[in-house]
């Protein structure tokens, strides 16, 4: 059997398809088996003032699918719109690794993989955006 396996600290909380669960004093694991479940760790989340990057743009847009704040038809193309831009900028081989990943992932509705995939490019944008020329 697959599927999404989380592993929760003590007290972490986990959206799941709307509902925020806190887990209890104990590390657990749940096995999510339902397919297609909207799952968003709350540590993970970005909040709306912090969206201030392209990059974190493109995260807080899949993010609210995931919330269920934004409609997964509403948002696929202007999402595969903005991965694209995102495609013309960050053109190294592993930022076009995860990009690829990102657009396969809404493609296939799967808005929880689409994140995962963007959320890796968040370090390179961060080190991109700091560099300074010499």
């Amino acid at each position: 059997m697959s599927g999404l396996v989380l592993k929760l600290s003590p007290k972490e909380r986990v959206l799941i398809n709307g509902a925020v669960i806190e887990n209890g004093d104990r590390r657990s694991r749940l096995s999510i088996v339902t397919p297609n479940v909207n799952i968003l760790r709350l540590r993970d989340a970005i909040h709306p003032e912090e969206a201030t990057t392209p990059v974190r743009r493109v995260c807080y847009a899949a993010q609210l699918v995931l919330t269920g704040d934004a409609s997964a038809e509403e948002t696929r193309l202007p999402l595969l719109r903005r991965i694209e831009e995102l495609s013309q900028i960050l053109t190294d081989p592993d930022s076009r690794k995860l990009l690829s990943q990102a657009t396969e992932a809404v493609l296939n509705d799967q808005y929880y993989q689409c994140l995962k995939a963007l959320r890796g490019l968040l370090p390179r944008e961060e080190r991109l955006l700091n560099a300074r020329p010499h």
